[in-house]
C-alpha cells in the first residue's frame, strides 16, 4: 500500500504552475496522479505525445481550448480527458489559480517540465 501526504510529494514547476506528483513510474502502478496548480492568468499550449491525461478540477476556474478553437469551461466538478494526445490551450482565470487532480498514463518519471514558448506546443 502506498500512502502519501501532499507535503511530502515531489513538486515540479512545470512552466505555468506547480505539479505535485503523488505517484510516479518508480511506484510501479503504470499511471501518475498529480495535484496541479495552474497559475492565475496563465495561458499554456500543451501536448502530451507519450501520455494520455485526464484532469478533474477541484478549485478555481479556466478553460481548455482545442486546436479547432472549441472552448470548454473548467470549474470545480469538471473533468476533461486528452484521449488522443490532443494539443490544447490550458487557460486559468485571471483572478484565481486553477487546481486540478490529473492522471497520466503511462506514468511520468517525475522530472518532466514544459518548455513554453511561441514555437509550438510544449510536450513530453
Amino acid at each position: 500500500m502506498i500512502v502519501r501526504q501532499l507535503a511530502e510529494v515531489p513538486s515540479v514547476e512545470w512552466g505555468n504552475g506547480l505539479s505535485r506528483r503523488f505517484l510516479l513510474a518508480s511506484d510501479g502502478l503504470g499511471y501518475t496522479v498529480t495535484d496541479t496548480v495552474v497559475s492565475a492568468g496563465s495561458k499554456s499550449l500543451l501536448e502530451y505525445k507519450h501520455h494520455l491525461e485526464a484532469c478533474y478540477c477541484i478549485s478555481g476556474s479556466g478553460e481548455v481550448v482545442d486546436m479547432a478553437g472549441d472552448s470548454h469551461s473548467i470549474t470545480p466538478g469538471t473533468l476533461y480527458a486528452l484521449d488522443r494526445h490532443d494539443a490544447h490551450w490550458l487557460i486559468a482565470h485571471p483572478a484565481e489559480d486553477l487546481r486540478l487532480v490529473c492522471v497520466f498514463s503511462p506514468a511520468l518519471r517525475g522530472d518532466e517540465k514544459h518548455s513554453l514558448s511561441d514555437a509550438g506546443s510544449s510536450h513530453y
